[in-house]
């Protein structure tokens, strides 16, 4: 299988941290000051895998297409082929600890993982076999994605400096994850802060978790956009019926399209809402793809929010984008096998 991205290139300095960390390389007899981890992103569409140093700069990258509908093993061999791209860099002498962020389910307790979209992993025993495809010396942590995006935004994005904060992934579905006296807070299989499956329409429609009306199933990018076309939206010429479509009628005016995206927004605030009354969180971070919409989700979102937020402990929580981008899940993983970060020191 043919590598996709391999990246080394000359230093070109520390990551800002509102920013995407730059690929650089470090000194091949040890690496960056305070070590190197491994860290892999695993997802339906895409593997990507990099090394990581304790300043949150990407040393060394390799991507690989998920073979998603393949058997577990198939799916693991692509796992082990990035793993093996950054293990042919001689910066691998320096790594000291691996670190996971998965879609799930996963159970980090147990070391499993479940991912709806990776129908070959059920139980697959991820930490155990990326810890042989690793020589079997090196720690291995994993944490959910949303608990990745989490870890990432609270060491290098917009919940730094944040003690109790909730972040969330908005995308194909909705993940989430929790920082809580300023550690994070995984849980302990590793799903605590999963807003996605927290009901917020008693009578609404069934989850493919089993649940109703769960916050997913509201503001998902699939569901927003299965939402315009069940009340009359209608795609372009090009037939796109993406949610980034929708945000494009949206922005051109299409009252339907607004208020689908307007629907999505009342189902994250009442999510936020409700995390903030249960742990008392400070501000909540959003990301993901549906979240580029920028204030076409965020303005109804913070409107809805002050409606829905309205205890007193409550009333200050604040609503701001993700600043880790598409790197959030590398970073985060990182963050998680990096003990002497805030991040991942728990």
């Amino acid at each position: 299988m043919r590598t996709e991205e391999l990246s080394q290139q000359p230093p070109r300095g520390r990551a800002a941290g509102g920013g995407s960390p730059n690929i650089l390389t470090g000194d091949p007899a040890g690496g960056p000051a305070g070590g190197v981890v491994a860290a892999l992103d695993i997802g339906g569409t895409k593997i990507a895998a990099a090394l990581v140093d304790g300043e949150g700069r990407i040393l060394v990258r390799s991507r690989r297409p998920t073979p998603a509908r393949e058997d577990g093993e198939t799916v693991m061999g692509a796992v082990a082929a990035a793993l093996a791209d950054l293990e042919a860099s001689p910066l691998w002498a320096g790594v000291r600890a691996v670190g996971i962020g998965s879609a799930g389910p996963v159970d980090a307790a147990a070391g499993t993982v479940s991912p709806v979209n990776v129908p070959g992993w059920r139980g697959y025993p991820l930490v155990d076999r990326v810890g042989a495809a690793t020589g079997g010396g090196l720690p291995v942590r994993l944490v959910g994605d949303g608990v990745a995006m989490t870890a990432a935004e609270h060491w290098r994005g917009a919940a730094r400096g944040h003690d109790n904060a909730l972040c969330l992934v908005v995308s194909t579905g909705v993940g989430g994850g929790l920082v809580l006296n300023g550690r994070l807070h995984p849980g302990p299989t590793g799903n605590a802060g999963h807003i996605g499956h927290m009901s917020v329409d008693l009578d609404g429609d069934p989850c493919p978790c089993g649940g109703r009306g769960c916050v997913e199933r509201l503001a998902s990018g699939p569901n927003i956009a299965r939402r315009a076309l069940t009340d009359g939206w209608r795609p372009g010429p090009d037939g796109d019926t993406t949610a980034a479509a929708v945000a494009a009628s949206a922005r051109a005016g299409d009252p339907v399209a607004r208020a689908s995206f307007e629907r999505a927004a009342r189902a994250l605030a009442a999510g936020i809402a409700a995390t903030a009354a249960l742990v008392e969180i400070d501000v909540a971070v959003v990301g993901g793809g549906v979240a580029a919409a920028g204030d076409l989700l965020f303005a109804p979102l913070r409107a809805a929010l002050h409606d829905y937020a309205t205890l007193s402990f409550a009333r200050d929580l604040t609503v701001t984008p993700a600043l880790t981008g598409t790197d959030a899940g590398l970073l985060g993983a990182a963050a998680a096998a990096l003990p002497h970060t805030a991040a991942g020191g728990n």
